[in-house]
């Protein structure tokens, strides 16, 4: 019989996009754009949100 463990699941948030760059419009001198980084409040950059159950147990 197999363990089981905990998996981890995708955000539904960012969809396992956690960190998007956006552009800003502007170039730099050398010629690339200039982009902010954004990333998902909800997973913290993870791509990842841990299981229900587990949440409920560390409730307790």
């Amino acid at each position: 019989m197999m363990p089981q463990t905990p998996t981890a699941r995708v955000c539904s948030h960012c969809d396992g996009f956690p960190v998007v760059h956006i552009t800003t419009g502007s170039h730099t001198p050398d010629g690339h754009r200039r982009t902010l980084a954004a990333t998902c409040p909800v997973c913290k950059g993870t791509g990842t949100r841990t299981t229900t159950a587990a949440l409920a147990r560390a409730g307790k």
